[in-house]
């Protein structure tokens, strides 16, 4: 079995890993100044945000077509044709309906499209406990219920300073952005498990107050000194995902997955200010192989 993802599941794996797990990746795109970049083949995360802070406009993303990933998964079949395709939420992108519509064109291709109803390190998490499963020789129907397991064990928050970027996407309401613009109020956003969009969780009138917003949210829904799993991401602000690493670690007790860089296309609706967490029970990874 082989596993193919998007550039939007923020998988923080070098490229040996990658190869030893069997997992593809299918670049997302973003469009700034006029000129399209494919996420690492065109342009690395730390060079787009040098050009988006010097841009006169706002970038626009697209997820693959589904000519680019019936591609894919042409090539693979040749080698293994059990391919499970796990990708961003379908509410906050056309991803999963690309992928779906290209496993009709490759029937050579045994593939099986996964909807994580999240996105970032969230999503992460499902791709590379579904390769690890896949090589530790899991059937296909062990590895979907370990997937729907992750899904629901785990959440994602976060925060920004400026919310442009998002009004800009679509990705919130624009009245609800305006208002907040406005009132110089920084929101703390997740993602709802349900139809994986966005929802507004809170809000603090500074980012600082945004951050222990977000990390007062956790404790609502675990106990503080919790054992949880626990990743930090951000666009292009380490210092504020240092607080937040600090926030959360203070209330928990966690397991550290190492902090990264969101992924570029997600960046361009969130901007270079957002900080985020990924989280959950330590008991739902417990027997991850």
């Amino acid at each position: 079995m082989q596993i193919v993802t998007d550039s939007g599941t923020d998988l923080l794996l070098s490229p040996e890993e990658m190869a030893e797990l069997r997992i593809h990746v299918v670049p997302l795109a973003v469009t700034l100044e006029g000129k399209m970049y494919r996420e690492g083949v065109d342009i690395e995360r730390g060079e787009f945000y040098r050009l988006l802070a010097t841009a006169e406009g706002l970038p626009t993303t697209s997820q693959p077509s589904a000519g680019e990933f019936a591609e894919v998964y042409r090539r693979l079949a040749a080698e293994d044709p059990e391919i499970l395709s796990i990708h961003i939420s379908s509410g906050l992108s056309g991803t999963v309906n690309a992928a779906q519509a290209a496993a009709a064109m490759v029937p050579e291709a045994k593939v099986t499209v996964v909807d994580t109803k999240t996105l970032s390190a969230a999503a992460g998490w499902q791709v590379e406990a579904a390769a690890r499963a896949a090589m530790a020789g899991w059937s296909k129907e062990e590895i979907l219920r370990l997937l729907d397991r992750i899904r629901e064990a785990s959440d994602s928050l976060f925060t920004l300073k400026e919310l442009k970027y998002l009004i800009h996407g679509g990705r919130i309401s624009h009245m609800k952005g305006l208002i907040a613009s406005v009132l110089n109020i920084k929101p703390v956003i997740g993602v709802e498990k349900e139809g994986g969009t966005y929802e507004q969780f809170g809000q603090a009138r500074s980012f600082k107050g945004a951050v222990r917003k977000l990390v007062e949210i956790m404790t609502e829904q675990h106990a503080p000194g919790s054992p949880l799993r626990v990743q930090v991401m951000h666009a292009e602000n380490p210092e504020g995902a240092a607080m937040l690493r600090e926030e959360v670690d203070r209330q928990f007790d966690c397991e550290w997955l190492p902090t990264g860089r969101i992924s570029l296309v997600l960046g361009a609706h969130t901007g270079p200010s957002m900080v985020g967490v990924a989280y959950g029970p330590r008991s739902a990874f417990a027997d991850l192989p």
